[in-house]
């Protein structure tokens, strides 16, 4: 009986060797490529190329990728490239450095934006502003409809108005989604193609804000988690140039709504405009009538303004938008370093294989514009401005406008 068990004992053990024994033998089999040579026997190399063994490494921004006419799979792989010439080699490594001092200076510039953040918010600057320090979770949620989310990318956006957010809309759009075409019937894929008045449409993209509606009180957990693990951004630009941009856009062209919510409101408070206005913008801009830049900025400066309502979002400050000092940004991008920034950007997010950043207007508002545009504003009128949109400019280290903050320089000869 003992030596019937003995050889049951044996009979397994023996099994289970063999069975260990097949797998490690299949697993290392499995791996390699059993005719590797095949066609080889058959077939030539091209003439002018070599075969190169060579070890499988990752691939990094600044690799020069070689197409290789054959590979075999495997511990190790070898491609056939052709023969480099010692001009060609040295041109490859000067791409090779140059790319990688570029994506250096990328990196140190996008640390010292977000350095210069923490900076300001913890005080370092000396500068207080409204909600610098309160908590992300005292941040009321119609405070946050500017953070669009992207959970197929694991992206966060804060759209910030006449910073070129129309075609970030537009690459969110085709990200996550959320519009068909009607030509093809299914989702677009190409930003460019995404018609510009329907990005802002609010119902296509899904916001912290809407996070109550579809989460309830798991609602601040959800954000917590997604501003903890998802890549988020935002784009700036100079505070003055983004207000000159966003009157030309708004009221020094007929626009409707603006006319009916803000301009009509400007001409009756500051205008001295006689009689009844205007009831459309068309009618008022063709009788000679429409808001001036100084009118707009009276309206800013004017205290009732905002306790009739919060500043409308195409003048809201960004610190207000997109809260910088709750959200630790993973990206800050400038509108003046725009195609270069979006580069950089897309390759972050990892979706540069799917697209590219639409081409933008060729009239963009440029900073040389302040001096004309703030000319005819009083000093006081420009420096009390400075003061109301100072966060940003600290925040995103914009320098202070010297030739709108200091009396500008006349052409009059002075009497002796």
């Amino acid at each position: 009986m003992g030596t019937w068990r003995g050889v049951r004992v044996a009979f397994v053990l023996g099994s289970l060797f063999m069975v260990m024994l097949i797998i490690a033998y299949w697993d290392d089999v499995s791996g390699l490529n059993l005719y590797p040579f095949q066609d080889l026997k058959h077939k030539s190399l091209p003439s002018g190329w070599r075969a190169q063994s060579t070890t499988v490494s990752p691939p990094s921004s600044s690799t020069v990728q070689v197409q290789a006419s054959a590979s075999f799979t495997g511990h190790s792989t070898t491609e056939f490239i052709p023969e480099q010439t010692p001009e060609k080699l040295a041109g490859e490594e000067q791409i090779k450095k140059g790319g990688e001092e570029r994506w250096t200076a990328e990196v140190r510039e996008q640390e010292a934006r977000k350095q210069r953040i923490i900076d300001v918010c913890s005080r370092k600057e000396g500068l207080e502003f409204p909600g610098r320090t309160r908590a992300f979770e005292q941040i009321p949620f119609r405070e946050l409809d500017h953070l669009i989310v992207d959970d197929t990318h694991q992206i966060i956006y804060c759209y910030v108005p006449k910073v070129a957010c129309t075609n970030w809309k537009r690459i969110m759009v085709v990200l996550s989604q959320s519009l068909i075409s009607p030509i093809t019937g299914k989702p677009y894929t190409d930003p460019q193609s995404v018609p510009a008045d329907l990005v802002h449409n609010s119902s296509l993209h899904f916001t912290f804000a809407k996070f109550w509606r579809h989460y309830g009180s798991l609602s601040r957990h959800l954000m917590a988690l997604k501003l903890q693990h998802y890549t988020k951004f935002l784009f700036v630009r100079d505070p003055f140039v983004r207000l000159i941009s966003a009157f030309r856009n708004k009221f020094d062209r007929p626009n409707e709504d603006f006319y009916r919510q803000f301009g009509s409101v400007m001409l009756r408070r500051y205008g001295n405009v006689t009689g009844s206005l205007a009831d459309t913008a068309a009618e008022a801009f063709a009788a000679g009538i429409k808001p001036t830049f100084h009118q707009f900025i009276t309206y800013l400066l004017d205290p009732e303004t905002e306790r009739e309502s919060i500043f409308n979002e195409h003048w809201r400050q960004v610190y207000r938008l997109c809260h910088p000092c709750q959200v630790k940004y993973d990206f800050i991008g400038r509108l003046e370093d725009l195609e270069t920034d979006s580069e950089q950007l897309l390759k972050l997010l990892k979706v540069d294989h799917l697209l590219q950043f639409p081409s933008g207007p060729q009239n963009r508002t440029a900073a040389s514009w302040e001096r004309d545009w703030f000319a005819e504003i009083p000093i006081t009128e420009r420096r009390e401005l400075y003061r109301l949109y100072e966060p940003d400019f600290e925040l995103f280290s914009y320098p202070i406008p010297d030739s709108v903050l200091h009396q500008l320089q006349t052409t009059s000869s002075q009497t002796p």
